[in-house]
């Protein structure tokens, strides 16, 4: 028991560092893009944390997987270097008893992972495409910054508020206004007024009605001009509601995809699964290549290792690419992918094994004849 806790401690602490700073490298290059997408006006700044926040579980669906199979190198490549396995060997405790017991820390990353691929993933998706519609509907105002000249989200007419008041009031507003596309005179207006209300119709549309003011008309290209006082004057500043984002099929619940049963939820449906099962397996892949000698030192396999772990997820994401295109029948899915990826696991695992050793001098036996 004691030999037990140690192994599942020395795993877990190395993929928690390993977790931390591949988190950190992510959310920051995460936080930057969401950032640029704020800063270009796709959704208020108010909101940059929450975006990213619902991005947290597609992002650690990756990279749970990535700091196990990380850690698993490090921890036993620090206990190899150091002679502990040496030492646990000598006491009877064979490789494979480790193996089992990293399976273990190995089945409980693959049910997290599979909670937040299969359910929580989906849920935050669908959450971030309701809050950017919301933001949307409710540009009118919200994009609305006293002391600034912005265009209105029509696109047609550039804004300056002095001032915002309480309840959607607006003190000293000038507009101008570029010609209605289906005003043949093609005059531009100006407008001064002295105080404003931003109002939602019934259609979606979003108006502006202005109070106090002067109304300058013409056009631009010519020298003449119509000046008018008025006391109400009202524009339109949004046409309508915002249509409904384009839902991904992996922003949909598993129970949509099984009742959509096209190739693409298909391939969607299978990759849902196939980042849980490819944590288990590459546990067993990671075990014996974290198996050194002294002079190797514990970095020695971390780059072929590394090398096979982008192989295997490359090999995901070009047979999710194969479903989705009706390459490869939906039935075979991607098992062929993990089936592999076991093949390989139990060869490196009895490679110092007594089978091991039996299938090699088979395949001497067969080269020399």
């Amino acid at each position: 028991m004691i030999v037990f806790r140690y192994l599942i401690k020395e795993v877990l602490k190395a993929q928690f560092a390993v977790l931390a700073v591949l988190l950190t490298i992510f959310i920051s290059q995460q936080f930057v893009r969401v950032l640029a997408d704020a800063s270009d006006g796709e959704f208020p700044a108010f909101l940059i944390l929450t975006i990213l926040g619902l991005n947290l579980p597609k992002l650690a669906v990756l990279v749970i997987p990535l700091s196990l199979f990380l850690g698993i190198l490090l921890a036993h490549g620090r206990m190899y270097t150091e002679h502990e396995m040496v030492v646990l060997h000598g006491v009877g405790i064979s490789e494979w008893y480790v193996t089992r017991v990293t399976l273990l820390a190995a089945a409980i990353n693959m049910v997290l992972v599979g909670f937040l691929a299969i359910y929580i993933s989906p849920w935050a998706e669908e959450k971030q495409n309701q809050v950017l519609e919301q933001a949307q509907s409710e540009a009118g105002l919200a994009s609305l910054v006293q002391g600034r000249f912005q265009t209105s989200p029509n696109g047609r007419a550039v804004l300056f508020v002095e001032k915002m008041g309480k309840g959607n009031t607006l003190e000293k507003v000038f507009v101008a206004q570029l010609p209605d596309p289906d005003d043949v005179s093609g005059s531009t207006n100006i407008v001064l007024a002295k105080n404003g209300l931003v109002v939602e119709a019934k259609s979606g549309s979003q108006q502006l009605k202005l109070e106090d003011g002067l109304r300058y008309q013409g056009n631009p290209e010519a020298v003449e001009y119509s000046q008018a006082e008025f006391a109400g004057y009202q524009m339109e500043i949004k046409e309508q509601e915002v249509d409904a984002r384009r839902r991904k099929l992996s922003a949909l619940p598993i129970e949509k995809l099984f009742e959509l049963r096209n190739p693409p939820a298909i391939a969607e449906f299978h990759w849902r699964l196939a980042v849980p099962i490819a944590t288990l397996l590459m546990t067993l892949i990671a075990v014996p290549l974290a198996r050194v000698n002294v002079r190797q030192g514990k970095f020695a396999k971390m780059f072929p290792a590394i090398l096979l772990y982008l192989g295997y997820f490359g090999l995901m994401i070009t047979g999710r690419k194969a479903l989705e295109d009706e390459v490869l029948p939906s039935y075979l899915g991607m098992w062929w992918i993990h089936l592999s990826a076991l093949m390989i696991g139990l060869l490196l695992l009895s490679k110092n094994r007594p089978l091991g050793a039996k299938v090699r001098g088979m395949f001497k036996r067969a080269k020399v004849a």
